[in-house]
């Protein structure tokens, strides 16, 4: 009898856990902890992550018809921030560039997530796992909650460039089409460059990749440069100035040494998306220093392709 009574209670027991609602049997390692509606498409969330340890931002701007098709899933294009904003990257794009009004008419959901100031898109060695925190929690939680569906592209400007590319080439078939905008694009070329940007934020550099020669491979399989062959099959765009003063700068600007440096990284990995038969389109517009107003005409100019890779 008290053999039954077990078996008894075991079965209630399952179908009682079959019964709960997916979240709460299904642990993502991340959830939303507050969300605020700024607007009529403008949502911020703050979600706790596991993989980062902490509760992190995210932006999303929905579709313009998410609430007239509540069953619908959506195309997705993961938009994604630049270094050392401090923990508010994730806002730097509705802040900064008109990307609300140019999607007003577009039904693609755009996710904006927080990468730290100086992430770089990665699980670190030693560290936040950023990697896992974007391409697995997050994506289950928009999937999950914002009906976010499996056609999905990149973009990002500088630190975010590289992860656009990298995240595409490291994940073969998770994105469509990627584009990155004055990225870095080949950080194992100026290795000097990413550690003196993690020092900066007063991390460990070597937390992030290790030492640039005793852990080449693993720099290596981060670099978007490296992984060119990986990025086979989706259309990619490079976006660049040569950091003279350009257009839509101010007057009196001077020569951009950062913008210089990395339009030479992109240049190298054009020529090497080409060696490898990689569809890539190039943007290299000349004087253009490391600045806003290229990076939002570069999103203008690159929205199409990423659209239509997706829907």
């Amino acid at each position: 009898m008290r053999f039954r009574g077990f078996l008894l209670a075991l079965v209630l027991l399952v179908n009682l856990v079959l019964t709960l609602p997916a979240a709460a049997t299904t642990s993502s390692g991340a959830w939303v902890v507050h969300e605020e509606r700024l607007g009529d498409r403008l949502v911020e969330l703050t979600v706790h992550s596991d993989a980062v340890g902490r509760d992190v931002g995210v932006r999303l701007l929905l579709p313009p018809d998410w609430q007239r098709f509540p069953h619908r899933t959506w195309p997705t294009l993961y938009l994604l921030h630049g270094c050392c904003d401090g923990d508010t990257g994730f806002r730097s794009w509705t802040n900064n560039t008109d990307v609300t009004d140019l999607t007003a008419h577009t039904n693609v959901l755009i996710v904006m997530p927080e990468a730290g100031p100086a992430g770089f898109y990665s699980d670190w060695l030693s560290g936040p796992a950023w990697e896992t925190f974007h391409l697995t929690e997050l994506r289950r939680l928009v999937e999950r909650q914002y009906r976010s569906g499996h056609e999905r592209a990149v973009a990002g400007l500088s630190m975010g460039g590289f992860g656009a590319l990298s995240y595409a080439a490291r994940h073969p078939g998770f994105f469509e089409a990627a584009a990155s905008y004055s990225g870095v694009v080949h950080p194992a070329s100026s290795p000097d460059l990413v550690q003196g940007i993690v020092a900066g934020t007063g991390a460990d550099p070597n937390a992030l990749w290790g030492d640039p020669v005793a852990q080449a491979g693993t720099w290596a399989a981060h670099n978007p440069y490296d992984l060119a062959r990986r990025l086979r099959g989706i259309p990619v765009y490079l976006s660049t100035g040569n950091g003279q003063p350009g257009p839509l700068d101010p007057p009196g600007a001077r020569p951009d040494g950062l913008e210089q440096l990395l339009g030479g990284q992109s240049e190298a990995l054009a020529s090497r998306l080409r060696a490898e038969h990689v569809r890539v389109t190039t943007d290299f517009y000349g004087p253009g220093r490391h600045a806003w107003a290229y990076w939002e005409r570069a999103l203008h100019r690159s929205l199409p392709m990423l659209v239509r890779a997706i829907t």
